[in-house]
């Protein structure tokens, strides 16, 4: 009896490895999810995100082919190296395209940026749908934007298209070569916010831990709110959306950074864009799955991944 040909999603994020295989429409058949455990450095989550995918391909699809692997990242991915991918020490390092490739010999493989694959998967089956131009924002360990416009997810002439979390934060910062001056990631990202509360807490905190103390201790998501509100009007007025969805870890807490950013939207925008969480909360993981079928040379209907 043969069996019909199965694809893996890999997304790789800086708290957490999320694993999926699904079918040739892109339904997913099983999936799981391993933390990244950056401390215990870049070649080990590397090597437990690639064993976590050969045992969920062995439990869920004993026996079926594996047609294509879709892999997303944090950070822009090539066969030996990640660019732009600040959160996590070491990743830059990794040969990622050709482990993903030693790992699956033989398998057709497609790398693609976790935030970008996650904007392609609300542009077809999300929130972003009919959205023209539209932006993904996700607020995540990092930080960083996807611009969709005419149907397609731009990349930019590097794959580095949105990368917000590199904005120069005030004017005293013009002129100044990074590594001299604090870039926006630095203030706005789930990583920032865990630091900035420990230093005033004294104590480890999560991000989600940080947001539900605001009442009550509102200096440590001041900074983060104000900053993220000011980069996302910016970011609004040059592109004129119709809709900003927004996904990633920190929308756990949406409920206390949308009020502030729909306020700055409708105070400084001309046109004050539609705002929204994501349809999927695993949005990368359904862009890398994606990334799989079309390696596998399978042309994605409207109806996958409903």
């Amino acid at each position: 009896m043969t069996r019909s040909p199965v694809v893996l999603g890999l997304d790789f994020g800086g708290t957490k490895i999320a694993v999926a295989v699904g079918d040739l429409s892109g339904r997913r058949l099983g999936a799981t999810t391993i933390d990244s455990m950056a401390e215990a450095g870049a070649d080990a989550a590397m090597a437990r995100g690639l064993a976590a995918a050969s045992d969920l391909l062995a439990s869920v699809a004993p026996g079926h082919e594996l047609a294509a692997v879709g892999a997303a990242t944090l950070g822009i991915p090539y066969d030996d190296r990640v660019e732009l991918a600040p959160t996590f020490p070491g990743w830059g390092e990794i040969a990622f395209g050709h482990l993903v490739r030693g790992a699956f010999p033989g398998v057709p493989v497609r790398l693609g940026t976790d935030v970008k694959a996650a904007a392609a998967a609300e542009l077809r089956w999300g929130a972003l749908a009919g959205c023209d131009p539209g932006i993904y924002l996700n607020l995540g360990t990092g930080l960083a934007a996807a611009i969709v416009a005419g149907g397609t997810v731009i990349a930019g002439a590097h794959g580095a298209s949105g990368e917000i979390g590199y904005n120069l934060r005030t004017a005293a910062d013009v002129w100044i070569d990074q590594p001299e001056r604090t870039i926006l990631e630095d203030v706005v990202s789930g990583q920032a916010l865990e630091s900035t509360a420990r230093a005033r807490l004294g104590r480890p905190v999560t991000a989600a831990e940080a947001f539900a103390l605001t009442e009550e201790r509102p200096e440590l998501t001041d900074e983060f709110n104000r900053e993220l509100a000011m980069h996302v009007v910016n970011l609004s007025i040059a592109v004129d959306p119709v809709r900003i969805v927004v996904g990633g870890g920190l929308v756990g807490s949406w409920d206390r950074i949308a009020p502030g950013l729909r306020r700055a939207l409708d105070a400084a925008v001309p046109f004050p864009p539609e705002l929204t969480v994501a349809r999927f909360p695993e949005a990368p993981l359904v862009g890398a799955l994606a990334l799989a079928v079309e390696a596998a040379g399978v042309v994605l209907g409207e109806e996958a991944f409903a």
